[in-house]
């Protein structure tokens, strides 16, 4: 112990003397959840609409006005051209284009249908595909109003209906932020953790103390811990730093208890500084550790679930996320934060991790050799 003592006071030691980190601990939480939440937001708002009305009747008027009576679509050109509002469309100017035939009105009335035209531009896929969602959902519900005004004539009592209300369980009022912040935070925990931790025994065979380490008694698993815990310290601490930056900008505060999050926190810890330790251990440079670090967190956050949701991915990618320990920790932070789930209720992430913890600091232990 006494060997453990004395590594734990090196490591804190080195940490506090390199500015770089301290920018780390506080620059980077700092800027990420400040900058972050505000850009990663898949809420599509503000689709610039061409409309093209052959018609000119109440009833075409009327559904212009209830498309751009939403907060959802901006009209930016009313033409009398189909080819004209094709320009539009090429120049980026327009994302969609309705185009309302002649007889609209006509044909609604009489015949009780009728048929519109919607081009979109797909350029931007999700821009597209939701955007006309969003359009396609503005014309049934015109739809709908006209039938409910056709049913009920002059005089006449309104027929029977079945009202639904929507309660929204968790994120009562859909906070995109709400959602993205306890996601942001794990990332942020994942990056700062991993990379730090992958560098640090690279660094130490840079500089040529390793060698001095090799030589003395000091046992493998004492060098890991030693290496391990200081960051695993200061991960806890960069993640209430993440926290209270959440609650001060955007008023969110977990549901569930800090206890429930930090004790899963730390069993997520032991398995990214596993990770980087074992990184750190096979690459000779601080360049090749950063590369192959980089190279494992981009797949594990883009597989995490943050910004893609797991159940929309192919099978052979959610096969890949049952080994990817970021999936967990989003999971977990957004029952607890959201659902104010418990320790109970996430046993099973907190196996899952430890095993992982256990094979990847295994790997650093095994892989790390002392040369006399």
């Amino acid at each position: 112990m006494r060997a453990l003592r004395i590594l734990l006071e090196k490591e804190f030691r080195q940490i506090f003397r390199n500015p770089a980190i301290l920018r780390l601990m506080f620059m980077v939480p700092t800027v990420q959840l400040l900058i972050l939440p505000h850009a990663a937001d898949f809420e599509v708002k503000n689709v610039n609409v061409c409309v093209v009305d052959f018609d000119h009747s109440p009833y075409s008027q009327r559904l212009v006005a209830k498309i751009t009576s939403t907060d959802y679509f901006q009209l930016v050109a009313f033409t009398d051209s189909y080819d004209k509002a094709l320009r539009y469309l090429a120049k980026d100017q327009a994302d969609v284009v309705l185009q309302i035939p002649e007889g609209f009105e006509r044909s609604l009335v009489k015949e009780d249908e009728t048929k519109v035209f919607m081009a979109v531009n797909a350029v931007n896929g999700v821009k597209a595909g939701l955007g006309g969602a969003y359009l396609q959902g503005v014309v049934a519900d015109f739809n709908r109003e006209v039938r409910v005004e056709w049913s009920q004539p002059q005089g006449m009592n309104a027929q029977h209906a079945i009202g639904v209300e929507a309660i929204n369980w968790y994120n009562p009022l859909m906070n995109y932020k709400t959602f993205m912040v306890p996601g942001i935070l794990v990332i942020l925990v994942t990056m700062v953790g991993g990379f730090l931790s992958a560098l640090n025994i690279v660094k130490e065979k840079e500089v040529g103390t390793i060698e001095q380490i090799n030589v003395t008694p000091i046992r493998k698993y004492h060098f890991v811990l030693g290496k391990l815990i200081p960051f695993w310290i200061l991960g806890l601490i960069i993640l209430t730093i993440g926290f209270t930056i959440a609650w001060v900008v955007y008023g969110i505060v977990p549901v569930g208890s800090f206890l429930t999050i930090y004790v899963f926190a730390a069993a997520y810890l032991l398995v990214v500084l596993g990770l980087g330790l074992g990184v750190s251990t096979l690459a000779n440079t601080q360049q090749q550790a950063m590369l192959i670090s980089f190279f494992i967190m981009m797949i594990f956050i883009l597989l995490g679930g943050l910004f893609t949701s797991i159940d929309s991915m192919p099978f052979w990618a959610q096969v890949v996320t049952w080994f990817n320990p970021v999936t967990y920790f989003i999971e977990v932070m957004r029952m607890v934060v959201l659902k104010g789930s418990t320790l109970a209720d996430i046993k099973g992430q907190i196996v899952t991790v430890l095993l992982m913890a256990v094979v990847l600091n295994g790997f650093a232990v095994l892989n790390y050799r002392k040369r006399s």
